[in-house]
């Protein structure tokens, strides 16, 4: 369904929304020089964190949610337009060099497709049937996550993919910028770092979008660390898809061991390149078969295959 609204009814809602208001601490911004300006940008995004903190509860609430679907076999989908979908395509990206999960595990989806990753596509926002073909596409079922991505709390797009994740039984996550009581979205979770008016007037790709990412860090981050992606604070999945990431997953072995560096190559032979292996191998003092039983009895926790 593409908004139908009148454009008075929409202009009367942007004015409702606190990114949308204008900051009486940049309201000199045009007279400022450039030293100035950004030494009042960095003291504006100092405030977000700030806003993330206090959303922490719900952030948990959000994590332990992911969690338990992934854990059944499910999926996360990001959903948005613009940044706000920029961002969530952005995060999925990372995930399967980061903790060496399936690329289909993680899905970023974008208004516009493709091509709004790397220019405006305006009006694409505006369509939520366009979201929900998507996901459907995809086949989102009841043990998948749907976050609804949007500064505005009001983007069709990012409001339809939760309204599809609802009818599905899919778990449900919101994060905007924008908190409101009197118009509460209809997810399981909502996230909504309270960042105030931006320092230029609407313009949602700062705090807002500073704000997002972080959430979106936490979010995945957080999960996968749940689900055994970590040992001590050392990515222990990596993908060694080039050198640098070769060479960082000889630096985790040696973190993890202590080993030297020239016997990182022959651990990591033996453990048939799994790091994880290598790891509870050397410091298990175990046989690869035998580390790999560990890990599998652990459901992949470094710490509890080295210990068991």
């Amino acid at each position: 369904m593409t908004d139908r609204r009148s454009g008075k009814a929409i202009f009367r809602e942007l004015g409702k929304l606190v990114t949308e208001q204008r900051n009486p601490r940049s309201k000199n911004l045009d007279r400022l020089s450039t030293a100035q300006i950004l030494k009042l940008m960095n003291q504006e995004d100092r405030r977000v964190p700030l806003a993330v903190g206090r959303e922490i509860k719900h952030i948990t609430r959000a994590v332990d949610m992911i969690v338990t679907r992934l854990r059944r076999g499910g999926r996360l989908f990001y959903v948005g337009a613009g940044t706000s979908g920029r961002l969530g395509v952005l995060d999925a990206t990372e995930c399967p060099p980061t903790f060496g999960t399936p690329r289909t595990l993680v899905q970023g989806i974008i208004a516009g497709g493709r091509r709004a990753l790397v220019r405006s596509i305006e009006g694409s926002e505006d369509d939520s049937k366009t979201s929900q073909a998507a996901l459907k596409k995809h086949r989102v079922g009841k043990n998948d996550v749907v976050v609804g991505i949007m500064a505005s709390r009001r983007t069709p797009y990012a409001l339809g993919a939760l309204e599809y994740g609802r009818r599905v039984g899919a778990a449900t996550i919101a994060v905007t910028a924008n908190p409101s009581r009197s118009a509460p979205l209809r997810c399981d979770v909502v996230i909504a770092p309270r960042v105030g008016p931006e320092v230029l007037t609407g313009s949602t790709r700062l705090k807002a979008g500073t704000a997002q990412k972080l959430v979106l860090n936490m979010l995945t981050t957080g999960a996968m660390v749940r689900m055994g992606k970590a040992y001590e604070n050392l990515m222990v999945d990596l993908r060694t898809a080039s050198r640098k990431l070769e060479e960082r997953t000889k630096r985790v072995f040696i973190s993890a061991t202590g080993a030297t560096y020239e016997e990182t190559g022959p651990w990591l032979k033996k453990a048939g390149g799994s790091l994880k292996v290598a790891i509870v191998m050397r410091r298990a003092r175990v046989t690869r078969v035998e580390a790999e039983r560990r890990l599998r009895e652990a459901q992949g926790w470094v710490r509890e295959a080295i210990r068991s």
